[in-house]
């Protein structure tokens, strides 16, 4: 059975949860990417995400300003996080049980991202 970090992307896009919701819209737009890691503040804390889902239904519903809204207003903190030794079935059942479409991989550090289409174009 192939694993997560198989299959993951490690090119995994990181942004401050102080950065404003601009700043990370503008980063997911020049990236081509729908979700951003929210970078821990230390050893200690837990990761968070920010995805196009949470600025659309925060911020835009809201008429609210992305220049002015921060990151860590709007993410999701703690996330789903996966171990990249964790079996791509496994994983494919996680996410269809919490209802996700993506998360961190993590082991110490993070070590990339998986997705629903990382698990459909590799996993298969």
């Amino acid at each position: 059975m192939k694993k997560v970090r198989e299959i993951m992307t490690a090119d995994v896009l990181t942004v401050n949860g102080n950065a404003s919701v601009a700043e990370a819209v503008a980063l997911m737009n020049s990236r081509r990417v729908r979700a951003l890691v929210v970078e821990a503040r230390g050893e200690d804390d837990a990761y968070g995400i920010v995805t196009e889902t949470d600025v659309v239904y925060k911020v835009c519903a809201y008429d609210k300003d992305p220049a002015t809204v921060k990151v860590h207003e709007i993410m999701t903190k703690p996330c789903v996080v996966v171990n990249p030794d964790l079996g791509v079935k496994y994983c494919a059942r996680l996410f269809a049980n919490v209802g996700i479409r993506r998360a961190p991989v993590i082991q110490q550090k993070l070590l990339g991202i998986v997705t629903v289409t990382d698990i459909l174009r590799k996993g298969m």
